[in-house]
Order: structure tokens, then C-alpha cells, then sequence
């Protein structure tokens, strides 16, 4: 097998690794932050009579603005966004590398708070824009006064806010989002791919947009729309962000069953979204399990719980592995990450932990 060192690449991507969590089958895989609730079987023959009627055109090019789905995300969202702030691709990844092919690129730079997503510096590099990594506050939160002095310090053409983060799950106050805005003429990309999953009540990004043009808020139907498998990312911004969207994407880069897919889900939202409580509740269940057995859990916005205390974190996965249960090291010493199963998987985490730990 030939050496990738022996190709030609790019040398700012030599010595990088791609993206990617261990794939096992195991009986219970809680590592990459998926719904484990199945969708349900009345929306899941809606979607497919959808896919079924798309099939029969699938011999010409799918509506490249797919209007039929711009003008659902925007009804979803609500806040007064019409299809014309809203953009889609294939998952939120490609979102977010549309937004630095149009924003970034060669001499523009990329600000993000780590420990954060580890895409973002993977897309930086994919696009020729450089990655800056700026501290957080203590126990992974960030100030108002922390996020506008990296800005001023750095001067990035654009920034990256998770909110909630990945992998620490913490959320972000709008407060936080308005003083990065106020500090920069860059763009500003709030990834609330997370969002569903925050308390009742909690704002969104969205209520920020408003004469705000360079404020991005990114969406995705992976995590609460159980949608991981059809990949559908999707953001909310000023109608002049799509038009320059629209200047770097592929040709009819959404497929007509994708579009058709999306749209099907969309119009039973309720239906799709009411795993959601049951996914926050075993989310919560998780952090008093783990506080009980010794650990430390972190406040989480999100469907996972990032944790401390782990005296040897490969131990600790390889010993839940032997047990079935697969779960996520992120390289953060002493932590590791659980995602939120359903209430059976989570009490089948629960339980071989507590087999295992020395701490119980």
C-alpha cells in the first residue's frame, strides 16, 4: 500500500488526521452524539411516500434552491425568517466549509474556543484559512470579557461560537455572542447544532439576527430530527450571507432526496421533536449517575455529558468496550464524553460504570 507522504498533497494538510470516532458494533454505542430514538413509523412512511414520488424524477437535476425546504426550515424556526435567510447542505459540516470558502480562505483567519468541535480546524485547513484556538474560562464556560478579548487580540476574519459546545456541552449566553459581535468586522457563526436539547426557555442565536448582518446561526436535523443518516445542516442568516453561499457551492448540491426527505420531517416536527424530553431526562440521569460513582459531570446544553475524574481514561473505555457499551475518549486528560441513549442504554452505561469504577 503506497505512503500518503509519498502523493503530492497539499503541505499545509501533511502530518493532519481526518475526522473520526471508532466505529464498533457494539450493543450500546453512546460515543458519537447521535438520537438513538428511531423515527417514528407513521412520519417514517410519510418520508418515504415522499422519497417514492422524488424517485420518479429522479432522471432530472433536483430544484437547485430547494425552495420547498428553505421555506420549511424558515416556518420551523420561526422569528420571522423567510426562506430567503435560510441556506442547506448536506449536514452542517458542509455548511460551515461553505461559509469559509466564501468568508475565508488564503491570509483570513478562523477563531474558535477550545476544546470545540474538532471540525473546525479540519475545514480551516480544507479551505486555506488559518486556525486560531482561543482559551476558555474556567469549567469550559466563556465570558463576555473573555470571548471580546480574544477577538481584539486576534483580529479573525471570522469566529466560530458552539453553543452548545462540543465536546463539553456548556452553552453560551447571548450576552457572550453580542460582545464577540460588537469586537469584530468578521463574520460570526453561532453552531447551535445542539440547541433542541437546551432547558425550555433557553434563547437562541436567532433572536440576535436582526440588523446583525454578519451574524451566522447554524442548525443541523442529525441530533434532534434523528436525521444523522440523511445529513441535512442547514443556517439562518441576512438574505445577502446566502447570495454569497450561493457563489461557492456545487452545482444542485442537494439531492432531490434529500430535499424531499427533509421536507417530509419537517411537517411532523412535533412528532420528530418529542423524543427530545425523554433524551434530556436520560441526559440528566447521566450526570447524578456519574456525580454518585465520584466523577465529575459538567453542565450540558446538549444530548452528552462530558465528564472528569477518570484516572485512565483508555482503561476506563476498554473496560466499558469489554462490556458492550462504547463511549467517546476526545483527548481531554482525565475526561471522556458519553452521549445520551435511550432509557435502556443509558442504564446499561450506568450500570457497567459502576461495575467497573473503583470509585463507586
Amino acid at each position: 500500500m503506497s505512503s500518503l507522504d509519498a502523493l503530492p498533497i497539499r503541505d499545509d494538510l501533511r502530518g493532519k488526521s481526518p475526522y473520526g470516532a471508532p466505529q464498533k458494533v457494539v450493543p450500546v454505542a453512546l460515543n458519537v452524539n447521535e438520537n438513538t430514538h428511531p423515527i417514528p413509523e407513521d412520519v417514517a412512511r410519510d418520508i418515504v411516500t415522499s422519497l417514492a414520488h422524488a424517485v420518479l424524477q429522479a432522471n432530472r437535476y433536483p430544484d437547485r434552491e430547494f425552495t420547498d425546504l428553505r421555506q420549511s426550515l424558515a416556518g420551523y424556526l420561526g422569528h420571522g425568517l423567510t426562506a430567503d435567510h435560510i441556506w442547506a447542505a448536506n449536514g452542517s459540516n458542509e455548511v460551515l466549509q461553505q461559509v469559509l470558502q466564501a468568508f475565508g480562505g488564503p491570509g483570513r483567519s478562523l477563531l474558535g474556543f477550545t476544546p470545540t468541535y474538532s471540525m473546525y480546524p479540519l475545514l480551516a485547513s480544507g479551505t486555506g484559512t488559518r486556525w486560531i484556538g482561543a482559551e476558555r474560562d474556567a469549567d469550559y464556560e466563556i465570558s463576555p470579557e473573555t470571548a471580546a478579548a480574544a477577538v481584539r487580540r486576534e483580529h479573525p476574519d471570522i469566529v466560530f461560537l458552539c453553543s452548545p459546545n462540543n465536546p463539553t456541552g456548556t452553552p453560551l449566553s447571548l450576552e457572550t455572542i453580542e460582545a464577540v459581535y460588537d469586537a469584530t468586522d468578521g463574520i460570526i457563526v453561532v453552531d447551535e447544532a445542539y440547541f433542541e436539547f437546551a432547558p425550555s426557555g433557553t434563547p437562541s442565536a436567532l433572536t440576535l439576527l436582526e440588523g446583525r448582518d454578519r451574524l451566522l446561526v447554524s442548525r443541523t436535523m442529525s441530533k434532534a430530527f434523528a436525521f444523522a443518516g440523511v445529513r441535512v445542516g442547514y443556517l439562518a442568516a441576512a438574505p445577502a450571507v446566502t447570495d454569497a453561499l450561493r457563489l461557492v457551492r456545487l452545482p444542485y448540491h442537494l439531492s432531490a432526496l434529500t430535499q424531499a426527505a427533509a421536507t417530509a420531517a419537517l411537517a411532523h416536527s412535533g412528532e420528530m421533536l418529542a423524543m427530545v424530553d425523554d433524551i434530556k431526562a436520560q441526559r440528566d440521569r447521566i450526570s447524578v449517575g456519574l456525580a454518585a460513582l465520584g466523577y465529575r459531570p459538567y453542565r450540558s446544553h446538549s444530548n452528552f455529558v462530558l465528564f472528569g475524574g477518570v484516572d485512565d481514561p483508555n482503561a476506563l473505555f476498554e473496560a466499558l468496550l469489554e462490556r458492550g457499551v462504547l463511549i467517546r475518549d476526545i483527548g481531554l486528560p482525565g475526561q471522556m464524553r458519553v452521549s445520551a441513549g435511550t432509557e435502556a442504554e443509558t442504564t446499561a452505561f450506568l450500570d457497567a460504570i459502576a461495575a467497573v469504577s473503583s470509585k463507586a
